[in-house]
């Protein structure tokens, strides 16, 4: 390993948080430093601890098959609620989108507190202002909402098919929708008929 990849190396190790390729530059001097992350992560790629990228930023975490060896069982001291759960989601998928978006997708209002709930977390930040009528405040995820779920990007979040596979989304029944459409239209035709 060169001097200017143990540089980079060091400036990783040493940060508390993820950098990007840019923030590694600026601290370790001239140099490749794609090529220098390259060799890390196939340095680091079969040891207990890995070189990953997460977000365009970079950092050192534990190796996936060893996490079980870290993990301590902890009561939590905050749990989402199936509210902040939802709007996270709705968040993720949909960003950048604005309150009355989000409460359009849920159904119901949603409470400012939820909303800090997510920013203070750190995964959810404000975003642009649209160009409408009453110009409203978006939201958006942040790096640290991808490097807690450990997404690479917004494109890594599970679609449709991985999200009905996992059974966290019920299967239509077709015969019953069917059904229910066949009701409304007798309903239409005796409406008309009257």
């Amino acid at each position: 390993m060169d001097d200017f990849a143990r540089a980079v190396e060091a400036v990783l190790f040493a940060s508390d948080e993820p950098l990007s390729v840019e923030d590694i530059a600026a601290h370790a001097g001239e140099g490749d430093v794609q090529a220098a992350l390259e060799e890390l992560a196939a340095h680091y790629g079969a040891r207990g601890i890995e070189l990953v990228e997460r977000g365009k930023r970079w950092h050192f975490q534990t190796a996936s098959d060893l996490a079980h060896l870290l993990r301590r069982e902890r009561e939590e001291p905050r749990r989402l609620s199936r509210a902040a759960t939802e709007t996270l989601a709705i968040i993720a998928y949909h960003e950048p989108v604005s309150r009355a978006e989000i409460e359009a997708i849920r159904g119901v209002q949603i409470s400012k507190g939820t909303l800090d709930v997510l920013m203070e977390a750190g995964w959810v930040r404000t975003g642009a202002r649209r160009e409408t009528p009453g110009r409203p405040l978006t939201y958006a995820t942040t790096k640290d909402f991808l490097t807690h779920f450990g997404l690479e990007s917004r494109r890594d979040l599970p679609g449709i098919d991985d999200l009905k596979a996992a059974g966290l989304l019920d299967p239509l029944d077709e015969d019953a929708l069917q059904l229910q459409l066949e009701d409304d239209d007798e309903v239409e035709t005796e409406d008309e008929d009257a």
